[in-house]
């Protein structure tokens, strides 16, 4: 009679183990594994952004070839700086400077090119060690005084505004810097930064008839613009770097613990500070590709960007308290950006709909991204 209690507990004890396996596989099902993805949300809004406006503006020539190009174009201006806000929000911190540096990045290429006679290439790797320069700067003072990133790069937000707006007048008495293509001549960094590529291509699809021509017989789609070429670029190689190497599992982990990180050896100050810097290198970029479009640097270049390159990375899966997101995620963010931006001009809507739109889809991913989280972990 003394067996029967043991034997019943261990029928009991197999019972718990038995459904402890069934929980460990229906946590492992495919659907489970794909909503674990941070991603998940934002390929959700991107496939029903893109259902809206084929209905809506279908027949407006949003879709048509030279429409896709204006959206890609602007998603891949969003991408540059995404990717460099995704990766540092995973590493736990933020850069509200980003917006800024695009505009002082901008006159540190223009004013020594057209007041000082620097050719293109000196004047654009003077503003990319300048920008790596304050990236590092931003980066060591969150480190070693523990302030928060939000409040030091606050500050470098309005030191890097006031100085862009100081120089641009003492230069030219005015907040625009203009004749920069006329300075850099035949220099080949314009075309590397802001030029199109594959034109004989483009050119054979509107002979064969892919692509429209326009009056002067020339395709309606001239190539691939400069900037979506390094969008993609960029783009890959933070996700190879977030997902396929040591250093990718050290920003997670410096992301989700700091003392935990460093006491298990991941070099988190490293870490941290290379991140600020790869921000400012990524705002660089956008801003050497416009200055070189538009031949001309302004102050108000890059205004408001950090925000909107925040919002597309949150879009994307990343969590504000660190630890946890994806670049592909920060791109579909980026693109959604993009789609509803020209969108919204192709539909003929007010554009003043486009900001409460995005605040709507900021609120919205923040509400799905942390009850996915919670699901996935098992939050209450």
């Amino acid at each position: 009679m003394a067996d029967v209690p043991a034997a019943e507990k261990t029928a009991q004890s197999e019972q718990i183990l038995q459904k402890t396996r069934d929980e460990r596989m229906k946590r492992q099902t495919r659907g489970r594994k794909f909503l674990q993805h941070p991603e998940f949300g934002a390929l959700a809004g991107v496939i029903l952004v893109f259902i809206f406006f084929g209905v809506t503006a279908g027949d407006s020539g949003m879709f048509a070839p030279d429409g896709v190009l204006n959206w890609s174009t602007v998603s891949a201006q969003l991408i540059l700086i995404a990717c460099a806000a995704a990766l540092l929000m995973i590493g736990g911190e933020f850069d509200l400077s980003v917006g800024s540096m695009i505009g002082f990045a901008g006159m540190m290429i223009a004013i020594p090119m057209v007041y000082f006679g620097w050719s293109a290439l000196a004047s654009t790797l003077f503003a990319f060690a300048g920008a790596l320069a304050v990236g590092f700067l931003n980066g060591w003072i969150v480190v070693r005084t523990r302030l928060p990133s939000f409040i030091v790069t606050l500050a470098s937000l309005y030191i890097l505004r006031g100085l862009t707006i100081a120089l641009s007048i003492v230069f030219s008495n005015r907040t625009i810097v203009s004749g920069v293509k006329e300075a850099a001549g035949d220099s080949i960094i314009p075309a590397l930064f802001s030029g199109i590529a594959f034109r004989p291509l483009f050119v054979w699809f509107a002979e064969i008839g892919v692509f429209d021509k326009l009056a002067d017989g020339t395709p309606a789609v001239q190539g691939v613009p400069a900037v979506i070429l390094w969008a993609l670029g960029l783009a890959f190689i933070a996700h190879v770097i977030l997902t396929r190497t040591r250093v990718g599992n050290w920003i997670f982990a410096a992301g989700g613990d700091a003392n935990a990180a460093r006491n298990v050896g991941v070099p988190v100050t490293r870490v941290k500070i290379a991140l600020f810097m790869f921000t400012a290198f990524c705002a660089t970029v956008y801003a050497t590709n416009q200055i070189f479009e538009f031949g001309s640097a302004a102050s108000d270049r890059g205004l408001l960007k950090e925000f909107e390159a925040i919002i597309a990375a949150v879009i994307g899966g990343c969590l504000l308290t660190g630890g946890y997101g994806s670049i592909v995620g920060a791109c579909f963010g980026a693109l959604i950006f993009g789609v509803v931006q020209m969108g919204i001009l192709f539909t003929g809507v007010p554009n003043d709909w486009f900001r409460v739109f995005l605040g709507a889809m900021l609120l919205t991913a923040v509400l799905f991204n942390n009850m996915i989280r919670r699901r996935v972990t098992g939050e209450r």
